[in-house]
């Protein structure tokens, strides 16, 4: 998969691999829907940061939440 480029398919595919490895509990409240291309190198950024760790601390994941929240479409 090409992270490189801005599509619906890898917003998709990244969203869902942060809540996998985050193991959001409230899944429906992170949707790929929810972001557009606009938003799409930071959630990159995001990706990539969330992929390179092995675990979280509470703050972190806070973090990590408040931050998708910001690039949510309003």
């Amino acid at each position: 998969m090409d992270l490189t480029k801005n599509s619906a398919e890898n917003v998709e595919y990244m969203i869902e691999a942060i809540k996998e490895k985050l193991k959001v509990m409230n899944i429906g409240a992170i949707k790929s829907s929810h972001f557009n291309g606009e938003m799409y190198e930071e959630l990159l950024e995001i990706y990539e940061m969330v992929m390179r760790k092995s675990n979280f601390s509470p703050s972190e994941m806070q973090a990590i939440a408040e931050e998708l929240g910001r690039l949510r479409n309003t």
